[in-house]
């Protein structure tokens, strides 16, 4: 373990850039704090995706919180978009550095 290291939650989406707006409301609304926004390409169970059209390309949306933050929102993700949106989500344990920020 690192010294001053704390345990936190960090919580990935991959989704269709259509939603970004949205969700990024969605998750302010819910309490986080911060979060990191890039372009994602790659294949998966739906073909190719790149980022070279608006209207297919795919956003990576990266979140550390809090574990039971993270539960909230994956939940209120998977109830409010997995139905109508190409997304994938998963948690992952991490340990960080300065934990205040998180």
């Amino acid at each position: 373990m690192i010294p001053n290291a704390e345990k936190r939650t960090l919580l990935t989406v991959i989704t269709e850039a259509v939603i970004e707006q949205s969700l990024l409301r969605d998750l302010e609304s819910l309490g986080v704090r911060g979060y990191t926004v890039s372009d994602a390409r790659g294949r998966g169970s739906r073909g190719v995706r790149d980022a070279a059209w608006d209207e297919v390309a795919n956003i990576r949306i990266e979140v550390i919180c809090q574990r039971t933050q993270a539960e909230l929102l994956l939940a209120h993700i998977q109830d409010q978009y997995y139905a109508d949106y190409a997304m994938i989500a998963f948690l992952v344990e991490i340990e960080i550095l300065r934990g205040e920020k998180f």
